[in-house]
């Protein structure tokens, strides 16, 4: 366990957790530890109560909150907002920009090489040149891997974008419903909360952001300098064995050995199946790796079946 969350400035103060305290943590949900108390250590001197800058780090603007939140609300115009939304754009997760890391994309930003987003796609090799650490061998590589992802799947563009509450999953649910960009920005917040798995909160979220002027140049830019997203692929109706999961859901947890939890939704989704987040009376079937969560007690409560990898791969087999 490397990091652990306390959720908030208010478990915080709540549990009176400091810089150098002995914490008991324990794993919540699926993945992620949770610091649950401080452990009392009589006669050590404590660290300074935490409390949270009234201003950015980075750029000085004040804070403001937004319900357990505090945020930054000078967006682009925060370096290490700005930093921060390449460095996710580039992310293997998203766009899988090779060798744009950390690193490489803190020295575009200080360079003045890149402001925003489509400021990657007119980026030379002579000024990659120019970074620490690149020679022309390297240098020719990241330029490639940027011009490459021009065409990213429509899935991982959006989940790149870093829209607030999209994360992997949602953008793939949206990415099926929509099949296209222009159709995703074009719908209103009523059509995106009738979408099985998007609620309020992630509906307003995606709408406001692509009601954002400075979000549309953005977009606008992007798709000018090429960068055109493309819809994610399922097997036409009628094909042999275009769709043997269809009408099917499937939930993972835990730890898969010979996928990772994306591979494995994909797969389902590409089999014409479909892949959530959370056990209800709709699902089909729990996947179970090593190191299951909570959500193998929902599937038990729900009766839904419940299959480890082996027979995971063993039903793919069967129906494909």
């Amino acid at each position: 366990v490397s990091r652990s969350t306390l959720h908030n400035e208010e478990e915080v103060e709540s549990k009176d957790v400091r810089p150098g305290d002995t914490v008991r943590i324990f794993r919540a949900g699926d993945v992620i530890p949770e610091v649950a108390e401080r452990i009392k250590e009589p006669g050590k001197k404590r660290g300074r109560k935490f409390s949270m800058p009234g201003k950015c780090p980075s750029c000085g603007s004040p804070v403001v909150r937004e319900g357990a939140y505090v945020l930054c609300p000078a967006g682009l115009a925060c370096p290490a907002q700005r930093i921060g939304r390449i460095i996710h754009y580039a992310s293997r997760e998203a766009l899988d920009i090779e060798t744009l890391g950390e690193k490489n994309v803190q020295q575009l930003v200080e360079k003045g090489l890149v402001e925003q987003l489509p400021d990657l796609y007119r980026i030379d090799r002579e000024q990659l040149v120019s970074l620490e650490g690149f020679a022309e061998k390297s240098a020719a590589k990241l330029h490639q891997a940027i011009q490459g992802s021009r065409k990213p799947p429509l899935d991982r563009f959006l989940y790149a974008l870093g829209i607030r509450h999209v994360g992997e999953h949602v953008a793939r649910v949206l990415a099926r419903h929509f099949g296209s960009l222009e159709k995703l920005e074009n719908a209103g917040r009523d059509e995106l909360e009738r979408i099985d798995e998007i609620g309020p909160e992630i509906a307003e979220s995606i709408s406001n952001f692509f009601r954002e002027e400075e979000n549309r140049d953005i977009l606008e830019e992007l798709e000018d300098l090429g960068v055109s997203p493309k819809a994610v692929k399922h097997r036409k109706s009628g094909e042999p064995g275009s769709k043997p999961l269809e009408g099917l859901t499937f939930v993972f947890t835990g730890e898969l050995s010979g996928y990772t939890r994306r591979e494995a939704e994909d797969k389902v989704e590409s089999l014409g199946g479909r892949a959530t987040s959370s056990v209800s009376g709709n699902t089909d079937y729990l996947i179970v790796g090593e190191g299951p969560g909570s959500k193998l007690e929902d599937a038990r409560e729900h009766d839904v079946k419940i299959l480890d990898e082996e027979q995971f791969e063993r039903l793919l087999r069967e129906k494909t």
